[in-house]
């Protein structure tokens, strides 16, 4: 079956104002809104959709409208992740879909603030002297309240940046330990009355540094404490804003600067032609298709086609 986008678009677009943003629908519900729509039951949204249990299917809502472009928001990032690094707010928020440079452009803004990574002490030169305000941290993965609390005691007076570590976002003890962190008062001391065990950590302590959030999580689904507190940018983006992304990163000269700058323009004219039909549109279908074209195959235009759109 062969669908535009405009009729996908108003497919999502119905769905949304009928359900709710980000709704989750039954299978009977599709066809119910495809008769809405006049239109035969959608089977893309079968393939394209997050599945979440037999019979139902996650809508994805469309990117909202904004005044300023995709790349305006990523140099809003730098902007504020450079405040951050230099005290004058205690956190930001970054959001939006995965795997299309939140990371990069949080740590390059960083280094570029003069502040030195501490996640990897290995990769740091033996008696390297480093003041605490000028270091920061990255903390992926999982975190209990407790390992957060550890977290915050040993780097209180640097920059931590949790990328992709929503579980703290979750949990109502380390929310309440992050809304002490993050507290607009000039002292903000931490405290943690529970059964700590562990000698090295005290019950308080005040907390001098600052926070990154990096999250592929939605605006509306953090605590509202935590954003009131912080300086955000969501980077929800469409198709077109992606491929809009992607071209600017390509011209930077630190992007994958170990392949040549004419097979990554390429790569990315391809992406923005199938656009419509790859499974993913994010930096590592820019990282594979770049890949493809370096390989050197004559045929690589058809290569990458499938490699994007399966």
């Amino acid at each position: 079956m062969n669908i535009s986008v405009e009729d996908k678009v108003r497919f999502v677009i119905a769905a949304t104002a009928k359900f709710g943003e980000r709704a989750v629908v039954a299978a009977p519900r599709i066809s119910e809104l495809a008769n809405i729509l006049g239109e035969p039951k959608p089977m893309w949204l079968f393939v394209e959709a997050n599945r979440v249990s037999r019979g139902m299917y996650r809508i994805p809502a469309p990117a909202p409208d904004s005044p300023f472009t995709i790349n305006e928001r990523f140099d809003f990032v730098t902007d504020l992740v450079t405040m951050v690094a230099n005290r004058v707010t205690p956190s930001a928020v970054i959001t939006g879909e995965g795997g299309l440079g939140k990371t990069f452009t949080v740590r390059k803004a960083l280094d570029t603030a003069g502040l030195t990574d501490t996640s990897n002490l290995d990769e740091m030169d033996e008696g390297e002297i480093v003041r605490s305000r000028e270091m920061y941290t990255v903390v992926k993965g999982y975190s209990t309240a407790k390992g957060l609390f550890r977290t915050l005691y040993e780097n209180r007076k640097s920059v931590i940046v949790f990328d992709d570590c929503d579980s703290i976002l979750k949990d109502p003890v380390a929310l309440c330990l992050l809304k002490a962190a993050l507290d607009s008062y000039d002292t903000r001391r931490i405290t943690y009355n529970a059964d700590i065990r562990d000698e090295d950590l005290p019950r308080s302590f005040l907390f001098e540094g600052a926070v990154i959030f990096i999250s592929n999580m939605s605006q509306d689904r953090l605590d509202q404490a935590i954003r009131s507190r912080s300086m955000n940018v969501d980077l929800s983006m469409t198709s077109d804003q992606k491929c809009s992304r992607m071209r600017d990163l390509v011209g930077m000269p630190d992007f994958m600067p170990e392949y040549s700058t004419d097979h990554k323009i390429a790569a990315i004219d391809l992406i923005e032609k199938y656009k419509d039909v790859a499974k993913e549109l994010s930096l590592r279908t820019l990282i594979k298709v770049t890949k493809i074209r370096s390989g050197g195959s004559a045929k690589w235009e058809k290569l990458a086609q499938y490699v994007i759109s399966n």
